[in-house]
């Protein structure tokens, strides 16, 4: 997973054996016998399967009806699965009315959503209610709804729809994110379940409709080597006259990850500068009109790859005629100014069901300062395999450091944090083969250039209900041998989603564990004795879900990843039944054997399928022939689609011979032996 961009509840203690059960959910699944690995019978809350459910599009309610409804969907949920919502309507993809319609249960469709609330009115207490002025007292709100059966909402809401106010939040909390959090792990972590920890901004960007854009300055060439790194003076004169201008920076070339990239900003009205600063910085921050959607790179720049971008707002003196914003810029920039305000703040309603219904406790810590040491003392407060579900904030920089303390602190994480109706999608039961697929074995290796082809982003459960449903439904999948990678977790969190692409995969479609097992995490961060728990875990439910193939992370050394070490390895071999490990890689092609088991590196050109196919001849422009050659190579699972896969495959003519993962790692394997 080079970087997660794009949806995820009474509490019970751990006990002495491994995790203890919660009140109202269910058990039978628990009392199972504990698998060959070791694992724990039991990783995640179990929920009753749904036998009927009343639905609604939410797609066009504000973010703060949405987080009304799904704190009332966990608290329902949690003793039957009973509510569902649909969040895609109008888009291109419709994932959650396809996973509805896969289900077949009987539904009711409420044509307005909030209704469910006075119809449901008689299974929660009341409301806890956040205070606007404090963001994170709304991540508060919904631990405590959990423990009180109740929902979020804001004052109006609560009088609107007649609840009574069970706790409120205003004026409670200033906006210090430490004192708020660190009152929540001193006042509530003794009544949250213990078999969980979830992380969750506070609030969304809303993009504002018909704003009018004018782009002002567009990179034209695919320059990925800060080549033209330079001073830009950006006029956006033409968007004065309101109260303040806005200038977004973009992607010009959205589907290989090199957008703009800033260093310095300097801002002139009239000739006379009002604004100079940097990046990150405190003089930057009045001027981060939207920031949620980019990150920071090592010198310190912004950046935004893909379909993201960051906005600055400036607001001119009265009578400016002529306003310039200049920028020490490269890479491949889009810049677009406004003079409407683009986006709007609202709470971010997503996986709030799943933290209610299990009573988790919801916080959101930059994994850095202040905020990150406390972070740090959340892990240490949780059993080790605990996960962390939800994400990170500062998105790049924020995964690496998030998961990094993850996995020192024992928990693997599950980017779950767009994963929509995870109670409904926990408790519905489906067939998963623990078969793995049988291997089209080549007999004799030959001296071509043998490839394999994967999706990444598998750990990521909301990828899989959204975008993997998506691009899976591509009428061209299938047409050449591609590997994806899913993550096991689905046996509890998802069983129809597992089950459905199992049992839809064509002969050229393999399922792959996702990195790096049984949840995201990075192996030698890990304490000894904690990665044998972890690997443990992960071939319970690799053995469960039919996988035996994983996409591992290693661990970084002066900014390259290196290869996994021979103790890690040794444990995958022992612990988990994987026949091969595909890792993270930077360099020259890696295969090798570590620990008893073949070893690849996970390689990926930018661009589409006719620069793929050019930088692969230029990888193997060192090749001499004389022997067969392994590349292990990764696919942009935001970019890529099965169609782009067709287009690719005809391309890959002689010396290459493209396979699926099992029949490339048993080969290497005995070319290696």
């Amino acid at each position: 997973m080079v970087s997660r961009r794009t949806f995820l509840a009474g509490g019970g203690a751990a006990t002495a054996g491994g995790f203890g059960l919660l009140p109202g959910l269910a058990t039978e699944a628990q009392a199972a016998v504990s698998s060959t690995s070791g694992s724990p019978a039991r990783l995640l809350p179990v929920f009753n399967r749904p036998r009927h459910l009343d639905y609604g599009d939410v797609s066009k309610l504000s973010g703060g009806d949405q987080t009304l409804l799904t704190t009332l969907q966990g608290v329902v949920n949690r003793t039957e699965p009973e509510l569902y919502f649909i969040y895609d309507t109008g888009t291109t993809s419709v994932p959650d009315t396809k996973w509805l319609a896969d289900m077949r249960l009987p539904t009711k469709l409420s044509k307005n959503p909030l209704d469910l609330v006075a119809k449901y009115r008689n299974r929660i207490r009341g409301a806890i209610v956040h205070d606007p002025a404090v963001p994170d007292s709304l991540n508060v709100a919904t631990t405590l709804a959990g423990l009180e059966n109740a929902v979020v909402a804001d004052a109006d809401q609560a009088k609107a729809h007649g609840l009574k106010i069970v706790k409120d939040l205003r004026g409670m909390f200033d906006d210090d994110r430490v004192k708020t959090y660190r009152w929540q792990l001193d006042n509530l972590f003794p009544r949250v379940t213990k078999q969980l920890l979830a992380g969750l901004p506070p609030t969304r960007v809303v993009d504002v409709e018909n704003v009018q854009w004018l782009e002002i300055a567009r990179e034209t060439r695919q320059i990925r080597d800060s080549s033209n790194r330079g001073t830009y003076n950006l006029d956006v004169s033409a968007k004065l006259g309101q109260e303040a201008a806005y200038v977004r920076f973009a992607d010009s070339f959205a589907d290989d990850g090199w957008g703009a990239s800033v260093r310095h900003v300097v801002v002139t009205a009239n000739g006379t500068e009002f604004a100079r600063f940097e990046p990150n910085s405190p003089e930057e921050a009045p001027y981060l009109f939207d920031g949620s959607h980019s990150s920071i790179g090592g010198e310190g720049n912004r950046f935004a790859d893909g379909g993201n971008y960051w906005i600055y707002r400036f607001a001119p003196p009265a009578g400016t005629t002529s306003l310039v914003v200049t920028v020490e810029m490269w890479n491949q920039y889009l810049v677009s100014a406004t003079d409407t305000a683009p986006t709007r703040i609202e709470p971010f309603a997503y996986f709030r069901d799943y933290v209610v219904a299990t009573k988790a406790m919801v916080s959101w810590l930059p994994p850095g300062g202040a905020t990150g040491d406390l972070l740090i003392e959340h892990f240490a407060k949780y059993p080790t395999l605990a996960p962390y579900m939800g994400w990170f904030a500062n998105d790049v920089s924020g995964e690496w450091d998030g998961v990094d303390l993850a996995s020192k602190g024992g928990s693997p994480v599950v980017a779950a944090d767009f994963y929509m109706n995870g109670t409904v999608h926990a408790g519905f039961t489906a067939p998963i083969s623990d078969k793995p697929r049988p291997i089209r074995r080549i007999s004799k290796p030959q001296n071509k250039v043998y490839l394999t082809l994967t999706f990444g982003e598998g750990d990521n459960i909301q990828y899989c209900q959204r975008r993997l449903r998506d691009i899976w439904d591509d009428p061209k999948r299938g047409q050449v041998p591609t590997n994806w990678t899913i993550s096991p977790l689905l046996a509890e969190t998802g069983p129809g989603l597992y089950s459905h692409f199992q049992r839809t995969a064509t002969t050229n479609d393999l399922l792959v564990c996702g990195p790096s097992g049984g949840g995201y995490t990075y192996p030698a961060s890990w304490k000894a004795t904690e990665l044998t728990q972890y690997l443990k875990m992960t071939g319970g439910f690799m053995q469960r879900t039919g996988l035996d193939l994983v996409y591992a992370y290693s661990g970084r050394q002066n900014d390259q990843w290196i290869l996994l070490s021979k103790e890690i390895a040794e444990g995958y071999a022992k612990y988990t039944p994987t026949k091969g490990i595909m890792q993270t890689w930077d360099g020259d092609p890696l295969t090798t054997r570590q620990g008893g088991i073949p070893v690849t590196g996970g390689w990926g050109p930018p661009g589409k399928a006719a620069e793929f196919k050019a930088a692969l001849d230029q990888r193997i422009a060192g090749w001499d022939g004389a022997s067969p050659l392994f590349i292990s190579g990764m696919i942009g699972a935001w970019s890529w689609t099965p169609s782009d896969m067709a287009e690719l495959g005809p391309l890959l003519t002689g010396p290459y011979e493209l396979v699926l993962a099992n029949a490339f790692y048993d080969l290497l394997n005995r070319v290696l032996a």
